[in-house]
């Protein structure tokens, strides 16, 4: 765990445990970390030291049914369950605070901003009201893919390879170990309840369509999407669409990153999330005192 970091337990109000990593001073603007399905807080470990090192508080959280968080006992995995979440996460918060919110973590948000959330900016990491279903699909797929899990890690590790062919594969299969667990008999499977994926894509995608229109009563909300440029799930089209219901949404192009922004290409996103969260969060309380906000 990085430096100045410290792992919480948010009880959500039907009692699923949410495990996060807590840092930075509580005096200081937040900025909240929602990971993608099929991901863990993990996947923002080299943004989390960046936005520490530049004086935001941090919150980053397993959702529910990922990393160790719960899985939850009546499979309640709708997006108006994680948007509870999110509730209860910055229920606390006395500071001002922006989401950053990667695929499902980005619908979460958008779901929760329907439901009366009121962040300081929103960041969309590869998400929009209508994706391709092309790259969804895929996605889904893929985590659909080894219900018998794995023998080995390697194995594992040759499926995501398979997945996400442009990324450097890493020397060793052993930081994959975080998104796995051994089971009773002995193999590996994926840290998730499989039950997220019981309902077809689509499903979330019309609940996120029908939220997205409160973006558009919020003039004073800045939204930034941040799309990989290598991106199957984010089209022109899916970009298009989203600004004709919000003009005033900003765009960040990431280039050699797909769907797996931050992954991809880490400093590039840091760099923007930093500049957009300095934007968004300008005249609360100073961040960072010797560099300008």
């Amino acid at each position: 765990m990085a430096d100045g970091l410290q792992q919480t337990v948010f009880i959500a109000r039907d009692g699923v445990r949410l495990v996060a990593d807590r840092g930075g001073s509580a005096d200081a603007p937040a900025v909240i970390l929602l990971h993608g399905g099929g991901q863990t807080r993990h996947s923002w470990s080299r943004a989390v030291e960046r936005l520490l090192a530049e004086g935001f508080q941090v919150i980053n959280y397993d959702a529910r049914g990922h990393g160790e968080s719960d899985w939850s006992p009546e499979g309640a995995y709708q997006l108006t369950d994680r948007a509870a979440d999110l509730a209860t996460i910055v229920a606390d918060l006395e500071v001002p605070y922006i989401l950053v919110g990667a695929s499902l973590g980005g619908a979460t948000a958008i779901v929760a901003i329907d439901r009366g959330l009121r962040p300081g900016g929103l960041i969309l990491v590869d998400i929009v009201p209508e994706p391709d279903p092309r790259g969804v699909d895929r996605i889904v797929s893929f985590m659909r893919g080894n219900p018998d899990g794995f023998a080995t890690v390697e194995e594992a590790a040759a499926a995501v390879a398979a997945y996400n062919p442009q990324r450097t594969a890493p020397p060793d299969g052993s930081g994959l170990m975080k998104n796995l667990r051994e089971r009773e008999d002995g193999r590996l499977r994926w840290h998730w309840d499989p039950r997220i994926i019981a309902d077809a894509p689509t499903h979330h995608h019309h609940v996120v369509q029908q939220a997205a229109a409160a973006l558009t009563h919020l003039p004073d909300l800045p939204v930034l999407l941040v799309r990989g440029l290598a991106s199957d799930v984010v089209s022109e089209a899916g970009v298009a669409a989203f600004r004709r219901g919000l003009p005033r949404l900003e765009l960040l192009d990431v280039v050699g990153a797909g769907h797996m922004v931050a992954g991809d290409r880490n400093d590039a996103f840091n760099d923007g999330v930093v500049a957009f969260a300095r934007r968004s969060l300008r005249g609360n309380v100073a961040i960072n005192s010797d560099q300008a906000i």
